[in-house]
This record gives structure tokens, sequence and C-alpha cells, in this order.
């Protein structure tokens, strides 16, 4: 037993000195020694090589056209010779690989194999809730090419203002010749200036016959959700060149109009009637109804009274009246329906090793919660097949959420409006604790610890744009030694925040050394009731599990992140609150499931094979460091205990506790058939925690 304690202190796992075996002799970083580690450096090519690359990789008998591929027809392809792949199906019979053993995993399910996703877009896509609620926040930012369009346009409307003193210097005048112009600049403003308010303006007072020193062109103000009722009119003039120029209401932002208001469409002496409305950035031309009156004015003007439809209308039952107590409004995280994270088992998003299959895997064997890998707001809006692949949800995943990343909110609101839009989710987390470079350099991930009042903008404008639950997941602090968490924690329900999870370690520390969990504790007993706070960090037992919740009761829940990648039964164990000592054939069958689950996700064709074997090989990156219950001296095992050399009790268990690549592939050549020449693996992750920090 001393020996033991010895080894735990020093951060090695007790393994029983019966299966221990001698350490395998270091390996040289320059020798390729295990035949599929490869050295990313030498093996580094430019971006011309790799486009030569694909362009032949096009041309070669592999890449068969899918419609050739799908009907077996050649003939089946609309652009024939011109096609880009090939369609040489004997040359592609002769070079494929030799079939799988069992059944194809779409032979029951009658399913398609799934590329990735496709999106239509349109040339523009309009976030009305995002800009509205970025407008109230004051975050809005103007672009340069519409910022300087104003400045050109103001320019000109100063030069027309001092040739009519009526107008004040912010009006907009309209000449007879400017109609499509103006036409073209209503429509690039109304995707920015749409929904922009729903604060009740004056109205400003109505121009008649009767009032004196109004000119004939009125001016063209914002147009922002006009709600006016079914009859609400305005007021067009036809000027003597024929061109309609409605009168407008100054800051038409949601100005409700009298019911009883009608339209007076004045007729000049050149007998121009009917003239052209400007609604909502584009001219319609009313109408007038049957039985309409025409009355005669003392000039010889004559009015005529119609009713025009509005597409952004509100009838009377719709009216809504101004708040009196602003008290009484609710805040946007109340008007969410809210998930109760208590006690429930949480999966965290993982990068890379996340994926649909891994979720579905830890879905059988336990878990409540699951939330999608991160996904790059930028990359969204883009429109990246393989960004928006990340947030694919199965029919298994009940409680099911995803976690983006943007480091300003306009992106951020962009990018929530749009998921809500096009994806099934309940919640979205907002990922504030990334440590990997390229996401911190880009001022997103853990690098938002570092300005608070972005963090404050970002969860909030994200808040009001949508109705799902909005969560955030952040480190301890930026820097080790600086913990700041505590105080934002209380703050952080008021932004908009259902959930906050803690990782209990700084971007600094990456992930060396164990999470400071009594920092967590602290966090929790600060935050909010209204406040739901999730602890992360090291659970690799229900010991773990245990602790933590009987030290910290007020705690939501824990996020499991690398204890599922290392034993995903870590869900079962939990549950029934036993050390499940595993048999190596059980881990066999769960690699099986993953296989079957990655097969149908990413197609059973040789691209989809060898796209599963590349994410099993992740994974088994990961599960190697699992040490079965039965070979440990002191249970359970913990996060940052280095395994040593053992032999396992079958030769399957020694194989899966290798450290070595070239193991792992020959466990995917168990299940996926024998790799193709030439491959090499390495792994995307460092597994172990115990390395050094990559960041000081």
């Amino acid at each position: 037993m001393d020996d033991s304690n010895s080894l735990v202190a020093r951060c090695i796992a007790p393994v029983t000195k019966d299966f221990l075996r001698p350490p395998p002799p270091p390996r040289n970083n320059n020798d390729n020694d295990d035949g599929y580690h490869k050295s990313r450096i030498n093996d580094k090519k430019s971006k011309r090589q790799q486009k030569r690359e694909r362009r032949e990789e096009q041309k070669s008998a592999t890449n068969l056209c899918p419609v050739v591929g799908k009907t077996g027809d050649v003939t089946s392809c609309v652009y024939k010779d011109k096609c880009r792949f090939s369609h040489d199906i004997d040359a592609f019979n002769a070079q494929k690989p030799p079939d799988l053993q069992g059944d194809c995993p779409f032979f029951n399910t009658q399913a398609y194999c799934p590329y990735g996703l496709k999106l239509l877009w349109k040339n523009k896509i309009t976030f009305p809730k995002a800009d509205a609620k970025l407008i109230t926040l004051g975050l809005k930012v103007m672009s340069k090419s519409k910022s300087n369009h104003l400045e050109n346009k103001d320019g000109a409307n100063t030069a027309l203002n001092k040739n009519n003193p009526s107008h004040d210097n912010a009006s907009h005048q309209l000449t007879s010749d400017s109609g499509s112009n103006l036409e073209q600049v209503i429509k690039d403003d109304d995707i920015d200036e749409k929904f922009e308010s729903h604060v009740l303006c004056p109205q400003k007072r109505r121009k008649t016959s009767e009032n004196e020193g109004v000119s004939v062109n009125d001016e063209i103000v914002e147009r922002s959700c006009i709600e006016a009722e079914p009859e609400a009119e305005s007021v067009s003039v036809a000027t003597e060149a024929g061109v309609g120029v409605t009168e407008e209401i100054d800051d038409r932002n949601c100005i409700k109009a009298d019911p009883e208001e009608q339209t007076d469409t004045i007729t000049t002496e050149t007998g121009v009637s009917d003239a052209e409305e400007i609604v909502q950035g584009s001219y319609i031309k009313p109408e007038p109804e049957a039985g309409t009156d025409t009355i005669p004015t003392e000039t010889g003007v004559r009015v005529t009274e119609e009713s025009v439809e509005r597409s952004c209308v509100k009838s009377e039952t719709d009216t809504i009246t101004p708040e009196t107590d602003l008290s009484l409004k609710l805040h946007p995280r109340e008007k969410k329906k809210l998930i109760d994270f208590k006690d429930k088992l949480y999966l965290a998003p993982l990068t890379t090793v996340g994926n649909l299959p891994f979720r579905r895997v830890c879905k059988v064997l336990g878990a409540d919660v699951t939330c999608g890998e991160m996904a790059m707001c930028t990359n969204l809006l883009q429109g990246q097949a393989s960004e928006w692949a990340l947030l694919r949800r199965h029919e298994s995943e009940d409680l099911f959420g995803v976690q983006i990343c943007g480091a300003f909110p306009d992106t951020v609101a962009r990018a929530v409006e749009l998921i809500e839009q096009e994806c099934t989710i309940d919640f979205i987390d907002i990922n504030m604790g990334c440590p990997i470079d390229i996401v911190v350099n880009k001022g997103a991930g853990s690098a938002l610890l570092t300005k608070p009042m972005r963090m404050k903008s970002i969860v909030e404008v994200a808040s009001g744009t949508v109705d799902k639950p909005i969560t955030v997941k952040v480190r301890t602090a930026y820097f080790e030694g600086k913990n700041r968490i505590d105080s934002l924690i209380c703050d952080m329900s008021s932004w908009g925040a259902s959930v906050v999870t803690i990782h209990g370690r700084s971007r600094q520390q990456r992930y060396s050394k164990l999470a400071d969990w009594d920092y967590i504790y602290q966090c929790v007993k600060k935050a909010p009731n209204t406040l739901q706070v999730v602890g992360n960090g090291d659970v690799l037992s229900f010991v773990d599990w245990n602790n933590h919740r009987t030290k910290a009761p007020e705690l939501a829940t824990c996020m499991i992140a690398r204890g599922a990648l290392i034993k995903p039964w870590l869900f079962t164990e939990i549950k029934e609150q036993r050390h499940w000592d595993i048999s190596s054939g059980e881990r066999l069958n769960i690699l099986k499931d993953f296989v079957h689950f990655g097969l149908q996700h990413w197609g059973s064709d040789t691209k989809g094979v060898e796209t599963t074997r590349r994410f099993l090989l992740e994974w088994l990156s990961y599960t190697c460091r699992y040490i079965p219950v039965g070979l440990l001296d002191v249970v359970p095992q913990r996060m940052n205990w280095r395994p040593p050399s053992y032999y396992g009790r079958d030769d399957l268990e020694t194989l899966m506790a290798s450290d070595s690549a070239a193991d792992w592939v020959r466990i995917s050549e168990m299940l996926l058939g024998k790799v193709p020449d030439g491959f090499t693996f390495a792994p995307k992750h460092k597994s172990n925690a115990y390395d050094r920090a990559e960041n000081g």
C-alpha cells in the first residue's frame, strides 16, 4: 500500500505488479517507427501543390461521378464528357477495396448517405430580430459602404435644401428624375433599418391645402416596420412630371396612425392621377375602391379617399398599449422555456471527437443532455457546409443544444437567429472559454474573459434575439492565478443567460494540472437563484460526481468531457453507482456501435469508411488511457494519472492499452478492413492531461 501511495503522489497509476511489463524503448520523433505516425512539419504542402493534387484526384478513377455511382448508368450524368468526375465504372471497380464483412448499415433503414448539409442561400439574408436587438443595445455598426453612401446623399440634400428653405438639414428631397435611384436606395437601406425600434413616436402634422409655406416635395425618412391600422393612409402628391412622392411621417419607427385617417391623392392640372406610393422600399400604385368620394377644393385640385393595404400592418385587435410601469416588463430570460439541468448527465461539446456517432454511443450508455461540436459564427454565416454539419441532431438526442463561438455581438446575434430558423435545438451555448490559439487570436473563446463588457453585449443580444435559452461556458480566468468569473457571475443572469458552465482551469493552464473545484464552489455560492451553475473538469468516476454534488448542493450538475472520451460507460456508472470492470469484449462492442453509427452518418462508400476510420482513431487516442478496474490497487482512476506499461487480462485488452498509433490502426482494421496504402495518422489533440502546457 505504501508503494501505491507513493505512485499516486507522483501521479502514476498504481497497477498491480503482476500485470506490469518493462516500458517500451523511447520513440524517436524523427523516425516513423510504427509506420503510421506522420510528421506535420515535413509533410506540409503548399496550397498550389494541394490544388494540383485535388485536380489529379478528380481525374482519377477513384473519384467516380456521384450520379453515375447511384444509378450505375454512364448516360445518366447530364454533363456527359464535360463532367469533372470520372465515368469509368470498370476502372473504379478495379481499384475499389474489398467489401466489408456484414450487412450495410443502411440495409434495414433504407436511408441515404449524408455527405453534408446543403443550404440554399439568397442573395441577401435579413436578420430583423438580431438587428433590432443590436440597435436597442446601441451595438449596431453601420458598414463603410453604407456610411459613404449616406454621406454622399447628405451632401446632395444640403445642396437641394439651399434652394428650398422650408426643409431642415436632415430632409431627403426628390426630383422628378430620381425615382429609380430612390427605389434602389430604399431597397439597400431596408435590410439594415428594418424593425429598428418599438418605441412610440409623436406624429408629424399632416399637410393639407390650408397649410402655407410647405413644399410639394416631402421628406423620405427611415422606414422601419410602420405599424398602422388597416385603413391608415399616407398623402401622395403628383408633381407636374407625373412622379408620385409620398408624404411620410418623421421618425417612422412603429408609428400608429389614426384608424379614420385617409389618403388624399392630389392631382395637378396636368390630369395625372393614381400617384405612386412608396411603401417599404417599393412603389405600389393604389387602386381606388368602388364608390370612393372625390372632393373638389378651391384650387381645383381633387382629393380622392381610398385605402391602401400595407404589408407590415397591425390590426386594432393587435394594438399594443404602451407600458406605464417599466418594472412590469418581463426580462427576455423569463420569457424563454428554461431547461432544468438539475442532476442531468451532461455530455460536453467536444471538438472533433464529440461528433454525432459518438453522441449516439453516449446516449445509449446513459447521457441525458448532449451538445454539438463548437461552430464558428463567421463560418456559419458564410454558409460552410462542413460547419453546418456540426449542428446536426439525431432523433435519439431528446435534449440537445449547439455551441457557437464568436468575437462580436452582431456576428453572434445573426448566427443565433439563423440557427433558430434552420435547426431543431433546445438551447444555444456560447463558448467563452476555448483556449485554442486560432480562436483566441480572433478575439473569441477565452479571449473574451479579458473583455467583460463585450461578454455582456454578446449574451444580451443573443438572449434578446432568440426564444431558446442561452447558456455560457467559461473558464476561471485568462491568466492563471487571476480568477475573475466570481465577480461576473452575479450579473450573468441579468444579461440573459440561464446556465453558466465553469471549467475549473484558466486559459493559460490549458488542460494541465487538476481543475480548481474549490473556486467553482465559491462561484456557485455567489450565483443568484435564477442562474444554474454547472461544474466542469476531471470527472472520471461516480465518486468524483458524488463528491462535487455533496460539497456544493447548489450545483446544478457536472459536465463530463474527457471522462466520456476515456470511458463512455461513465454515464452508466454514475446512474448505477458502481465501478464497472468492463471486459475487452464489451469495449469492442462499444467500438462496433460507433462504427455502425459512423457509417450511417458519413456514408458506407469508400469515403465514408475512411472518414469513420479517422474519427475512430481520434477517439482511440483517448481510450488508451483507460486502466481496467481489476488491474488497479487504488480505485478509482484519476484524470492526472500516467498509465504505466502493463499487460491486459487478454491480448485485446493489451492492444487497447497501447499508446502507439500502429495499434490503434490495427483495432480499426478489425472493424473497417485494411487501411489504404500510404495511410498515416496523427491525432489532432493531445489526449494526455499531464503533458506540459503549451501556452506557458
